[in-house]
């Protein structure tokens, strides 16, 4: 198929008119003819804040933005009791100098910076709620820093203009940020005129390319509904006229989103576990945000899909560790940085959003998980949660196979929105809270070296790579063609205490590629039927950090770390295997070496592998 052919496969997938909607936005932007580039704001002059009006609370507030910033939660910036510099990159030490051109002037990939996003973080503002958090214990200091911060960031990212209003994701990001804080001061009435006119002028940036964000299908669209309805709201309920009108186009791309990106399984469409949790934190702070300033419900459909994603992220999250599988784009997003709890723990999400939608609490106890609710004053239900299942959620491509205290990711081909990774027929296993067969992430978009190739291909899944290629091509940055679809699928079924399924797949090169995993409580075993490629095919599976080794006799191979064994034989010769270096990204922009077992055969056949782990 040609590149040609590829592409124009893609348009008709993404959509005609949203890719007519992106493609026009970008040329008038480019001619600075679009409305978005004559909008003009002046900057308000602080104070933004004033003493809560709140009574102190017995929690603990976040320890960071204090002695040191934090970035994706693992790279650490001193503060020095001052600002730090938006314009920075913190590990490249290169600087924008663009903070006085228009934002629209500014290109969307500047090499001499490196990574856009190690300057946007500083920019999202998740420091303004550990000073509000401060500020509600009665820490006077933080008030000061709090509304001198507010004017620095303001004298160097004049309105519209430099790096950091490039994004209106980013601008909606510090809306939902600075109206939380409101509330944790009870400031979200008669607040200071001065926080009135800082949403203001972020609305108006947001508003001005909102069908941008709404083309992509994505959580721009959802991040930049949530500010505009959330922000207008806010406006209009402290006397502002120009609120109403925000609120309502808010309200009506929340409803839109919801129903059209949440699939009818709980999927969202961008295949990535942490995005989903963005997804779930934007949905909940706006539900916090609507009762709390008594507006109108959402409509019974906006509810019900938000209740399926929510029982989607806490099925797919284990319980033990609260972490999950590292599948799909990880840029680092994280909304509501009210607790300590790492970056890994989808925990507090989970629980505040199942309180929300569902009327239950998802966990036990006291910890990281309890603390959103407390801070944001709502009630820990005693209703117990649903049990952990087995779940097909085929319309998003995964499937959830539970046994004992094993549970196993199956991801398949089922792309009615763009995929992120080459990553189809992965497995991920979890087994008491430690993922044993993991995948890579994605580590940064914009690296340098560009290392975006391998942690989004085919190579740094467990699954089988044909002939040294990703299983769909890369048309662009972040785009693939030839879009995979499941054949050969099954649903999940279970004897005694084993839980089965199978999916298949053939490529754009005629491969084609079945697996079968069965999984007991010690043990997964897995039959991968390969065919149709033209010159080798590569099992890889990454292992959890050990000290290795693997043992080969009669075309049979053994690996084992002393805990964990994995065993693998084939119809056919087995023509290499070697235990090598993978790359592993839990953090954005942070990656670590694993090991990875790959067996090379030459001809069509089928392998078998079997894991098993101490139980």
């Amino acid at each position: 198929m040609s590149l040609f052919f590829s592409k124009i496969m893609v348009i008709a997938r993404l959509g005609f008119k949203e890719c007519l909607l992106v493609v026009t936005y970008r040329v008038m932007i480019k001619l600075s003819l679009h409305p978005a580039c004559k909008i003009k704001a002046n900057s308000p002059t602080q104070p933004f804040y004033s003493k809560s009006r709140h009574p102190p609370v017995d929690l603990p507030p976040i320890s960071t933005w204090k002695e040191y910033g934090s970035l994706f939660s693992h790279i650490k910036i001193p503060l020095n009791n001052s600002p730090p510099d938006w314009m920075i990159n913190p590990i490249s030490g290169q600087k924008s100098g663009q903070n006085l051109l228009p934002w629209w002037k500014i290109s969307d990939f500047d090499e001499s910076i490196g990574d856009v996003k190690l300057i946007w973080e500083k920019s999202r503002m998740d420091w303004v709620l550990a000073f509000a958090q401060r500020i509600r214990n009665g820490d006077e200091d933080s008030l000061v820093s709090l509304n001198s911060w507010l004017t620095d960031w303001l004298e160097k990212n004049p309105p519209y203009f430099g790096i950091n209003w490039k994004c209106g994701q980013e601008a909606s990001i510090r809306v939902i940020n600075l109206c939380s804080a409101a509330l944790i001061l009870g400031q979200e009435l008669k607040p200071l005129p001065s926080l009135i006119d800082l949403i203001e002028l972020h609305l108006c940036r947001i508003a001005s390319t909102i069908h941008y964000a709404i083309a992509q299908n994505n959580n721009h669209g959802t991040s930049e509904a949530a500010a505009l309805f959330i922000g207008g709201n806010f406006l209009t309920s402290n006397g502002s006229p120009n609120g109403g009108r925000w609120e309502r186009l808010g309200r009506y791309w929340l409803e839109d989103r919801s129903d059209k990106l949440i699939e009818n399984d709980g999927s969202f469409s961008q295949y990535s576990l942490n995005y989903h949790r963005m997804l779930i934190d934007t949905f909940s702070i706006v539900e916090i945000w609507r009762k709390k300033l008594r507006g109108h419900p959402f409509s019974s459909r906006f509810y019900h899909k938000t209740k399926l994603a929510t029982l989607w992220l806490y099925q797919m999250v284990d319980p033990v560790s609260g972490d999950g599988p590292n599948f799909g784009a990880n840029d680092g997003a994280r909304l509501l940085q009210f607790t300590d709890a790492d970056y890994r723990d989808f925990r507090p999400t989970i629980q505040l959003a199942m309180a929300l939608f569902h009327g239950c609490s998802a966990y036990t106890g006291t910890g990281s998980w309890t603390l959103q609710l407390a801070w944001l004053n709502i009630p820990a239900p005693a209703n117990e949660p649903p049990a952990f299942s087995n779940c097909n959620y085929d319309d998003g491509g995964y499937k959830l196979l539970h046994s004992g205290r094993a549970t196993l990711l199956f991801r398949h081909a089922q792309f009615r929105y763009r995929p992120s990774q080459a990553d189809i027929l992965h497995l991920d296993l979890w087994v008491n809270g430690s993922n044993l067969l993991r995948d890579a992430g994605s580590y940064s978009y914009n690296s340098i070296p560009d290392m975006s190739g391998y942690f989004s291909g085919t190579a740094s899944h467990n699954t089988i790579q044909f002939d040294d290629r990703d299983q769909m091509p890369k048309l662009s940055r972040f785009l693939f063609g030839n879009w995979l679809e499941t054949n050969n699928l099954s649903s999940i079924s279970q004897s005694n205490d084993r839980v089965s399924c199978f999916a298949g797949y053939k490529d754009y090169l005629g491969a084609r590629h079945l697996r079968k995993v069965d999984l007991g409580e010690s043990s997964l075993r897995v039959e991968d039927k390969v065919m149709g490629f033209a010159s080798k095919a590569v099992l890889r599976w990454r292992l959890p950090d050990g000290n290795w080794s693997f043992e080969t006799s009669r075309g049979s191979v053994v690996a084992s770390d002393g805990l964990n064994k994995l065993s693998i034989s084939s119809d056919i010769p087995i023509l290499r295997t070697d235990l090598v270096d993978g790359w592993e990204s839990l953090y954005y922009m942070q990656k670590q070496i694993v090991p990875v077992l790959e067996i090379e055969i030459g001809i069509a056949g089928t392998i078998y592998s079997e894991f098993c782990w101490v139980v």
